[in-house]
């Protein structure tokens, strides 16, 4: 029986690249070990077939930004398990080559409230990390709340201009009814309980909450529990 070693190693000895070529091959999704693909340069193999895709380029993984519709009362390692290929959304209009690469080294922006469900942001691209922690206070972020009460239609314009209750005066905000139990919110920067606040002061109780945008960037049809890849043109 032959000892068995590193795939970059093996990946070195059949197709005469460099250590660094060899790693490009395997973490781009490139080689495969008895027809599957392994994306892991320290994999042990030992007389399985090992394969070079055609096509196969040296470029390296570039990073990407992923939407997650999280489900409510998800923590962080709930969160990182729902990264997986098989939660991919198959109606993903910028699907690509999923890669393993692509689930490492997410960072989280601009949290969802407390006891929401919803669009969730991930990236690696430090434009992205960037542009949400910059800009994050001047994205607009739409809500919708399932709540149980009723309104005076006064009530919207003074959530536009700020609610002050008891002596805390909440930011401005947009607001409607979508539905006779459900209300629509529009508002920038939100603290992580702010919705519950603002509901609790209106004498509504919230019975569920839902993200479905961030700035420019809806979560339209994505089902719960799954996730896409952002778009090159899609902006927050």
């Amino acid at each position: 029986m032959t000892e068995p070693t590193r795939l970059s190693k093996r990946v070195i000895e059949l197709f005469g690249c460099s250590r660094r070529e060899a790693d490009l091959y395997i973490t781009g999704g490139w080689v495969t070990v008895d027809g599957q693909v392994v994306e892991a340069p320290q994999f042990k193999v030992d007389d399985q077939r090992v394969e070079l895709l055609p096509g196969a380029s040296l470029e390296p993984v570039e990073p990407v930004t992923l939407l997650v519709h999280c489900p409510a009362g998800s923590n962080a390692a709930q969160l990182q398990h729902l990264l997986a290929r098989e939660n991919h959304w198959e109606e993903d209009p910028h699907a690509q080559r999923i890669l393993h690469g692509h689930f490492l080294r997410q960072e989280q922006s601009l949290p969802l409230q407390h006891g929401a469900s919803g669009l969730v942001i991930l990236s690696q691209d430090w434009r992205a990390q960037r542009k949400l922690r910059e800009d994050g206070a001047k994205l607009e972020q739409e809500y919708l709340v399932d709540v149980t009460g009723e309104l005076p239609a006064s009530t919207f314009e003074r959530l536009k201009k700020g609610l002050a209750h008891k002596g805390t005066q909440f930011p401005p905000c947009k607001a409607s009814w979508q539905s006779e139990q459900r209300l629509r919110f529009a508002l920038k920067n939100p603290a992580p309980d702010l919705l519950q606040q603002i509901c609790k002061a209106l004498g509504l109780q919230v019975n569920a909450m839902k993200r479905i945008r961030v700035g420019g960037v809806p979560m339209a049809k994505l089902p719960v529990g799954q996730w896409r890849y952002l778009g090159d043109k899609e902006r927050f």
